[in-house]
């Protein structure tokens, strides 16, 4: 006959056995009204020297992104790149895996730094902590930079402002500072960069305006196309037939640059393309004819 099967004994662990803390046995009654004891960690205060140096460690953090754009600058201003790179967007791409963009944005950023160094006071410390916080304002003019800045950190209560309360304010005052389009198809004007990293290396060059928005021009160049806000042009008020003479001026330095000269004869070109006059001297117009003359023609 088969025997009936065994019951098995129930296994207890140590945490079940009748010597369980009052505590424990609370806990598992009501986790709602437990009492959790903490131990207490013992902070250690700065001294006052570890404090000061402290502060002045966060401020080198925070203003990195400036000694980068200072840096830069000089770099770029001394060519001190010249004895392994041809061009300072190359060395910046190898030395420091920046592309043209992201050194151009460091070395405007540091300008408008430095300006808002000039309307704040150094003891609040209340300055852009990076470089996001300043790339709105690079389009502006110094006083309206420090302007933006006041206004946008009344706004953050007092504290740094993020970029979006910085571009917020700046939105408005363009807005508030808008004038009229009155320039015209083919008017000849002159493309003010001031610190729009966009119009680097076009400033100084004439243009001929080739459409009209409503804030903005559209300038045609020898070497392309800009558009550009009002605010970047100035008019040079040329006669409708300087104008044409300036349109022509601009396709013969387009049709000789296009071609392989040596790299002076390319800085020749350029620099007509900064003439602030509505005719070649008979100097420019002889050498820019004989170039001419040696351009192959297309068939």
């Amino acid at each position: 006959m088969n025997k009936p099967p065994r019951k098995r004994n129930k296994v207890t662990s140590a945490s079940s056995s009748d010597d369980t803390p009052a505590d424990n046995q609370d806990l598992e009654e009501n986790p709602a009204t437990a009492t959790i004891t903490v131990s207490a960690v013992e902070v250690t205060e700065l001294t006052q020297e570890e404090q000061s140096d402290r502060l002045h460690l966060e401020r080198k953090v925070e203003r990195a992104f400036f000694e980068a754009g200072k840096a830069l600058t000089e770099l770029r201003d001394r060519r001190l790149y010249r004895s392994t790179h041809k061009t300072f967007e190359e060395y910046c791409r190898d030395r420091f895996g920046h592309s043209r963009r992201q050194s151009y944005l460091l070395m405007d950023a540091a300008v408008v730094f430095d300006n808002l160094m000039e309307k704040c006071d150094p003891l609040d410390h209340i300055l852009p902590t990076n470089e996001r916080q300043v790339r709105p304002m690079t389009k502006l003019e110094p006083h309206q930079q420090q302007e933006v800045w006041v206004k946008a950190v009344e706004q953050s209560g007092g504290k740094v402002p993020p970029a979006r309360i910085v571009k917020d304010v700046v939105q408005r005052i363009i807005e508030r500072t808008q004038v009229p389009n009155t320039y015209q198809l083919g008017e000849v004007c002159q493309i003010l960069a001031k610190d729009n990293p966009e119009l680097r290396g076009e400033g100084g060059c004439w243009g001929i305006v080739n459409h009209v928005g409503e804030f903005s021009c559209t300038i045609k160049t020898w070497d392309g196309e800009y558009t550009v806000g009002l605010q970047y042009l100035k008019p040079y008020n040329y006669l409708p037939a300087e104008c044409e003479q300036m349109q022509s001026l601009s396709d013969r330095i387009k049709k000789v640059y296009s071609t392989s000269f040596s790299e002076p004869i390319q800085k020749f070109l350029e620099s007509l393309g900064k003439l602030n006059r509505p005719y070649l001297n008979v100097l420019e117009e002889k050498v820019l004819s004989v170039l001419e003359s040696e351009t192959p023609r297309s068939k």
